[in-house]
């Protein structure tokens, strides 16, 4: 009788992956990003443990918003002290932080507990072309939406 493969921490194989993410959509680009972060590209996903690969996501820069989305979507942070909201459109966050907008959406995908946190730490986004994670010898990963 054959049982059911379990993979653990220790015989996880993890590759690297770079996403150029210009021209793409936020939403799409991240619930991707998200899918490979959590490892459920790969036939030996298991749930409980973190059996994901490394990203790269270049260009954040060139994303794109669709909709209205540019002007009327608010990135909400609250310091603890009374009146302390502060509220940031999407036009600014992507003028100022373009790296926060994806980081910030792939991290709404992905599980909010102990286990989310530990995947996204394997999430690097750069503004612009350059990274320094040529050592790693990323792959070059595209999606067909």
């Amino acid at each position: 009788m054959r049982t059911t493969y379990m993979a653990n921490a220790q015989n996880v194989e993890r590759k690297w992956y770079i996403i150029d993410a210009e021209g793409q959509t936020v939403g799409r680009l991240a619930s991707q990003i998200a899918a490979v972060l959590r490892g459920k590209n790969k036939p030996t996903y298991t749930p409980h443990v973190d059996c994901g690969d490394h990203v790269i996501v270049i260009n954040a820069e060139k994303v794109v918003f669709t909709g209205k989305k540019l002007d009327q979507k608010l990135y909400r942070k609250h310091s603890g002290y009374a009146g302390g909201l502060k509220e940031t459109k999407a036009r600014d966050m992507l003028n100022e932080h373009p790296e926060r907008v994806v980081m910030y959406a792939v991290k709404g995908m992905l599980p909010k507990n102990s286990l989310g946190r530990q995947m996204l730490t394997k999430l690097r986004v750069y503004a612009g072309t350059e990274h320094n994670h040529e050592a790693q010898k990323p792959e070059v990963l595209t999606f067909k939406y």
